[in-house]
């Protein structure tokens, strides 16, 4: 059985399995400790690939760039990959924001008797923007999870290690790929792991909410999948089109971390998984070991269309009036403040609780959110890896080096 197999196998029981706790099946005291075992055996597998994380990023990045013989080739791979996630994401801001204004999914929405009170947050402003990307402790950010801040601190490092004489750097180079290897061993263990987990996640999440969480933001969650569904079609097929990426053999490299991003509703949880899919779709390790990790700091297609959704979703469930022009203001400020997104879940609602406090918009509608968030979660979140498999694909045909026939080479 494959692992995706398994998975989507974990899926379906793990959702009959919620649905049995929702609906009552089983006492207080029994439903108390399955919801309990089922959100300790899915928390497991989230610490134990935020543990592999930084230690895959920080190796596998060093060796991509240490490797290379011509540090010029990977300033020209870093532009062209700075090129299209810009390019990808600003069409998936204004898909969202098309959606929503179609749809007016937050019109009419009753505010609550009982408030939900949120911690708010101070706006972001570009300067901070930067200064975040920037690591002042490794150690603190590897413990925080901050993605592109050891992303930042790997590109130095292999810069650093390309420049050293010969002599010192083939002392530490292979002692590095070495440690690569052992990391993506690591990741294998772990992922025989991932259907319990998948399966566990997704019946907490139905048990804990029950399958009514969709009625009340029907309109809303529909208008999301649809404008997933527009970006796909629009906006990832014609880009693979484009790049001759054979759509057949990517969809079938790429659906394993996406439904593992699906299921936990964290990208984090794939990145393993997609970095070593897209190497054996043909894509070489330097650019998959460039390209993905920083893709999830600058290519969040789901988590920006989701903003873009979800920011003009708050201001017409206020009830307040704005033009197009303060909405394309928005997508701007969205543009920055939706770069560096924790792959982790519900860390867009940090970015979208910011974006309220700065253009003055109530908070009452985002605590509203809360409620099919995990639902909406899981889409954009499998939409974000799936996105970021794809431009590492394109990044390598850009570069000349994607090989069509792994295969063949291996054998």
């Amino acid at each position: 059985m494959t692992l995706t197999r398994a998975i989507v196998i974990a899926m379906i029981v793990g959702a009959l399995i919620g649905f049995a706790i929702s609906e009552g099946f089983f006492d207080e005291e029994t439903t108390a400790a399955l919801l309990s075992t089922f959100d300790v055996l899915s928390q497991i597998f989230l610490k134990l690939i935020k543990a592999i994380v930084s230690p895959l990023i920080f190796s596998t990045l060093v060796v991509g760039i240490a490797g290379h013989s011509n540090l010029k080739q990977v300033g020209r791979m870093g532009v062209k990959a700075i090129v299209y996630f810009e390019v990808v994401t600003t069409l998936a801001l204004f898909i969202g924001l098309a959606a929503i204004n179609l749809t007016k999914a937050g019109v009419g929405v009753s505010k609550p008797d009982a408030e939900q009170t949120l911690t708010k947050l101070a706006p972001q402003n570009p300067a901070a923007i930067v200064l975040h990307v920037f690591p002042d402790n490794i150690a603190k950010s590897v413990a925080e999870g901050q993605v592109l801040q050891v992303v930042v601190f790997s590109l130095f490092f292999g810069m650093g290690l390309a420049m050293t004489a010969d002599k010192h750097k083939q002392k530490l180079l292979p002692v590095i790929e070495a440690f690569a290897e052992v990391m993506f061993k690591f990741t294998k263990i772990v992922m025989y792991y991932a259907p319990v987990a998948v399966g566990a996640a997704i019946a907490f999440t139905v048990g804990k909410m029950g399958t009514d969480v969709l009625k009340n933001l029907a309109l809303l969650v529909l208008t999301l999948y649809g404008a997933i569904f527009v970006f796909v079609l629009f906006v990832l097929v014609p880009a693979a089109l484009l790049f001759r990426i054979n759509i057949r053999r990517f969809v079938a490299a790429a659906s394993e971390p996406a439904s593992v991003a699906f299921a936990t509703s964290a990208s984090e949880a794939a990145l393993p998984l997609a970095m070593e899919r897209m190497e054996e779709f043909g894509v070489p390790r330097s650019v998959v070991s460039f390209v993905i990790p920083t893709g999830y700091s600058f290519n969040l297609d789901g988590s920006t269309l989701y903003l873009a959704l979800a920011s003009i979703f708050v201001a017409q469930a206020a009830n307040v009036d704005m033009p197009l022009s303060a909405q394309l203001v928005m997508m701007l400020t969205l543009m920055l403040t939706s770069k560096g997104v924790a792959g982790v879940p519900r860390a867009v609602l940090v970015i979208l609780l910011g974006t309220c406090a700065q253009f003055g918009l109530p908070e009452w509608p985002v605590a509203i959110l809360l409620g099919v968030d995990a639902i909406m979660d899981m889409p954009r979140t499998a939409l974000n890896v799936t996105g970021n498999c794809l431009a590492s694909a394109v990044v390598a045909r850009w570069e000349g080096v994607l090989n069509d026939n792994p295969e063949a080479t291996a054998a």
